[in-house]
């Protein structure tokens, strides 16, 4: 541990400005997760603790939670070594908050060793910690060009994006999920304050997952629409979310980021019916327009020319459910964003958000080309994220992220 304190007193902070992030597909969780039932106990109106060992990282499959930040961040150590103490730092951290407990005590006269933020004792509230890697980690300083995937790369620009580099890739990205903002805010510090000279922020979004209303368990997004009906099940995912090459990869999944603005004041004046149209379900209850259940799957057999869920709606470019798009579906995760104010005193609204997948090429950018001049475009406006690879899970107390490419 003396190497870890030496590495921890570095003198660049993480620290960083907010980004703003919004809208892509709807959402909604696969079939009933074991460990997200078992975490829905309360303790103290806080979430009780998500395991955080495992084959692959816990906050993954589990539906969004309530508070989220995504946070992209660049490496500024000086060296491989120096990046394997980074990598082992956020774990030890994250195990540490993911399980709560008490801080270690401050000695006299020295800095606090915990922000405060939710008391004498960390409580775990849900939290999970995703970690990972950007393509642009795999340049010369650490010498890991060599283990590069061929299938990450800086994030794709579409038709009609709007992207600001600023708010675009990183070496490496961060989310932290819990039932509480302050949760999450409390993780982000103690991560900061014990990765001092490791890591700089890039950007940030903070979100967070609406309630159910008026009943049901899926959230709505900022456009009124609930947010995540179609995703695959939670048996389907061996094929579709975890990475299996290359080796030190095999666990992990491609995490995809899209920040897209929402240009609420424009939609809110869109007759219903007109966005319905759009959207391809019905506003009220999520139901496809030629169903009546909100988990019904559409007949596009039965409606060929689009007469009653038209061609061009999002559900229906997203996810044709054919044979031969079986294998582009990807597992959707997003949260609502709400930054105030722009410049000129417009709603800085939308939606952060985030998928998995084995392959980002043959599952996200396929689904989003379908999408590309959609109706929904006069109404959104994509303007940052990456493409990253949350790397494979924490296996035991003496594994830590990123061991297998860095050793």
């Amino acid at each position: 541990m003396t190497d870890r304190r030496a590495f921890i007193r570095g003198a660049a902070g993480l620290a960083g400005v907010a980004a703003g992030g919004a809208a892509g597909y709807a959402l909604h969780s696969p079939d009933a997760d074991p460990t997200a039932e078992a975490n829905a106990a309360i303790v103290g109106g806080r979430l009780a603790a998500v395991p955080f060992h495992g084959v692959h990282q816990a906050g993954i499959l589990p539906a969004p939670q309530r508070a989220s930040a995504v946070v992209s961040l660049n490496a500024t150590t000086a060296n491989a070594a120096d990046l394997r103490e980074l990598f082992q730092t956020v774990t030890d951290r994250a195990r540490f908050l993911t399980a709560g407990g008490t801080p270690t005590p401050v000695g006299i006269g020295g800095p606090a060793k915990d922000s405060g933020v939710l008391g004498p004792e960390v409580v775990p509230d849900g939290l999970t910690v995703t970690f990972g890697v950007g393509s642009s980690l795999f340049d010369e300083r650490y010498g890991l060009a060599s283990k590069l995937p061929s299938t990450l790369t800086p994030m794709t620009s579409f038709p009609n994006d709007d992207l600001d580099p600023a708010q675009c890739d990183g070496d490496l990205i961060l989310q932290l999920s819990a039932g509480n903002s302050d949760t999450v805010i409390h993780a982000l510090r103690d991560i900061a304050q014990n990765t001092r000279g490791g890591m700089q922020i890039n950007w940030r979004i903070d979100g967070f997952a609406s309630p159910a209303r008026p009943v049901g368990t899926v959230p709505r997004n900022l456009m009124g629409f609930m947010d995540g009906i179609a995703n695959p099940p939670a048996t389907e995912t061996d094929d579709l979310v975890w990475v299996r090459e290359p080796s030190w990869a095999a666990g992990g999944s491609y995490f995809v980021v899209r920040l897209i603005r929402m240009l609420v004041e424009f939609w809110d004046r869109v007759d219903v019916t007109e966005q319905q149209q759009m959207f391809g379900r019905d506003r009220d209850t999520g139901y496809p327009l030629d169903a009546n259940g909100i988990d019904a799957i559409p007949d596009y057999a039965a409606d060929p020319f689009g007469d009653v869920i038209p061609l061009n709606a999002h559900m229906r470019l997203a996810n044709p459910r054919t044979p031969q798009t079986a294998s582009s579906q990807i597992l959707r995760r997003a949260w609502n964003y709400d930054r105030g104010i722009d410049q000129v005193g417009d709603l800085d609204m939308g939606l952060v958000f985030t998928c998995y997948q084995q392959d980002v090429q043959r599952q996200f950018e396929a689904v989003q080309t379908r999408l590309i001049g959609e109706p929904l475009i006069d109404y959104i406006s994509p303007f940052g994220g990456g493409y990253f690879l949350a790397l494979p899970g924490v296996r035991d107390t003496s594994d830590w992220y990123g061991r297998t490419l860095l050793t």
